[in-house]
């Protein structure tokens, strides 16, 4: 008797406190107990209003969450009709498998399976131990797919706005259509409910209209947010989070470090790039122009690039000493160019030089070729070139011209535009000038404005993108025979700072997206830090002078003595073998 109490004292408590259940379940599970952040969307799930959204940082388990919230509403009556309604069909198909795994492996979850053979059972729809209705006890849907002729009593919209679907205006648009749809679904009881659930894709977010429509925002970023940016959250801020930082919680400390630690955040933002990292981990979706433009002019590091060899880094530091003050600047106020603090350890010749080439028609457009180096992670951008002529023989010429100056070894074209042609004229030409340069050609299918930023932000943010001075000098005066308004769009550096996720951000985009292409060439190559590569160099010099040490110790040392470095030995050892003297002090 006394067991039988505990249990039904147990399950009532499991019943009256979602975050209760919650810990039950992930316990079952073997997941490790859910962190304050979990608890806190748990508890507003419970206790929230009839029309809710919560907007909680990538990672955070919001929709897991929310599939538990499901189950705990059946727990408490299995006559309830829930809908779940993704971004596609398959994401709203594999929450139904979650769910009923979870049923049927979960003890004190058992009784909730259909005992009529006649019930449903699949990853469509399907029944709960309840009395038989026309409508699922769980149904699960695309937001594009067939929504009219439902009824639900409680509606979660999981994750519907991805980049597919809200790029443009248009898009954006048609998703809200389809969340106002959702609405006739809803059973008029006075207990009924619509969640929506999800991370900003833009910062023109539907989660921002739904707001305006009386669904109530629960914001949780992945940092607290700097006083600054405070007002920008408008007050919607989950209240955990307000009440730490009335509390005097640290700006920019992690608010859930038993999910991320401050280095995998870190390391998140670099790779993703800020713009992105405060729209899907701070949940900031009113950038200012400054943010709006994730593409900063201070973020490049400007000097004279030497065309052969580059050193082992490049320091960046924004002290007001490094800004740039004679090379003309056309990007957003305050945005200035910053030579570097420093440059570290030995020059060397490069690991790779490429040409990257944007090729266009006759007429407004451009043909551009831009000339980049790679060496320890670092890119140089040593030229830029751009033709109003398509891709004349002149044109094509030209460009290999400047290929042979900087010993590019490998031309990357864009096929998008005349599917091919232009690869197979600069092959012609290449066999006519002997030139043994290898041809890779790239088709892009991403929208341009999101493959651009994508690749340029964060290579920017870490300072890796270092711009010879007269590439600045030389875009400035180009095109001088246009009028100025004209000139500016035609412009690297302004087509640079004015470039944003909108759709047609940018008139001319020419010269930006060849450099952006040459840059994602290098993708790979970004992961190689400097500090590792010249440990790497070092290892293996340190290798060759020992060998060099027992070949021939008197030679080796008298190297030492005088300082010399690895070239400078091996001219010595050439010298030496071909005179079979020590004749290398001049």
């Amino acid at each position: 008797m006394n067991d039988q109490t505990h249990m039904t004292d147990t399950l009532t408590a499991l019943q009256d406190d979602f975050k209760l259940f919650l810990s039950a379940l992930w316990d079952q599970l073997d997941l490790p107990p859910p962190t304050r952040a979990q608890f806190s969307i748990a508890d507003y799930l419970q206790h929230g209003p009839k029309r809710l959204q919560i907007q909680a940082f990538r990672g955070v388990g919001k929709s897991w969450i929310t599939g538990a919230f499901v189950l705990w509403t059946l727990f408490n009556d299995a006559e309830r009709k829930i809908m779940i309604i993704s971004a596609s069909k398959e994401r709203a198909d594999n929450m139904s498998i979650f769910l009923q795994k979870l049923i049927i492996e979960t003890p004190w979850l058992s009784h909730l399976q259909p005992k009529s053979d006649d019930s449903r059972w699949s990853r469509i729809s399907f029944d709960v131990n309840c009395s038989p209705h026309q409508a699922p006890s769980v149904k699960s849907v695309g937001i594009t797919g067939q929504l009219t002729g439902s009824r639900a009593d409680l509606m979660i919209l999981d994750d519907i706005e991805v980049p597919g679907n809200s790029m443009t205006e248009l898009m954006r648009e048609k998703l809200l259509q389809l969340c106002t749809e959702a609405e006739s679904i809803l059973t008029p009881k006075s207990d009924s409910r619509i969640m929506y659930l999800g991370t900003p894709q833009t910062t023109f977010t539907v989660y921002r209209k739904l707001a305006e429509r009386s669904y109530r925002p629960f914001v949780w970023p992945s940092r607290y947010p700097r006083k600054n940016k405070l007002a920008k959250y408008e007050g919607l801020l989950a209240p955990q989070i307000q009440e730490d930082l009335d509390s005097g919680a640290l700006e920019w400390s992690v608010t859930d470090p038993d999910r991320f630690s401050d280095e995998d955040l870190l390391e998140r933002e670099a790779s993703m790039g800020r713009s992105n990292y405060m729209l899907q981990f701070q949940l900031d979706t009113s950038l200012s122009d400054a943010e709006k433009f994730p593409l900063k002019m201070a973020d490049l590091v400007v000097t004279s690039v030497n065309p052969d060899k580059a050193p082992d880094s490049v320091v960046w530091c924004s002290d007001p000493a490094n800004i740039i003050k004679n090379l003309p600047t056309v990007g957003l106020p305050g945005d200035y160019f910053y030579s570097p603090m420093q440059l570290q350890g030995e020059w060397t010749p490069y690991a790779e030089t490429i040409c990257s080439v944007d090729p266009s028609g006759r007429g407004t457009d451009e043909t551009a070729a831009a000339f980049i180096s790679q060496k320890n992670g670092f890119l140089y951008l040593h030229e830029m070139q751009a033709y109003r002529d398509g891709y004349s023989d002149n044109t094509l010429l030209h460009i290999l011209r400047r290929c042979r100056k900087f010993g590019v070894t490998k031309l990357v074209i864009e096929t998008n535009f005349g599917d091919g042609v232009v690869g197979e004229l600069f092959k012609k030409h290449l066999q006519m000038t002997n030139l043994a340069i290898d041809v890779e050609e790239v088709r892009a299918n991403v929208r341009k404005e999101d493959r651009i930023i994508d690749s340029l932000e964060p290579i920017l943010n870490q300072h890796r993108l270092v711009v010879d001075k007269n590439v600045i000098e030389w875009d400035y005066k180009s095109n001088p025979d246009e009028a100025p308004e004209k000139r500016l769009m035609y412009m690297l550096f302004y087509q640079m700072s004015r470039m944003c996720r909108e759709k047609g951000a940018v008139k001319h985009d020419d010269r930006i997206d060849c450099l952006a292409q040459g840059v994602k060439y290098f993708t790979d190559a970004m992961g190689i830090s400097a500090h590792e590569e010249t440990k790497r160099r070092k290892r293996i010099e340190w290798e060759k002078m020992m060998e060099e040490f027992l070949d021939n110790p008197t030679a080796s040392a008298n190297h030492m003595v005088l300082g010399m470095n690895m070239d400078q030995r091996k001219q010595a050892r050439a010298t030496d073998e071909a005179d079979e003297l020590y004749t290398w002090i001049q």
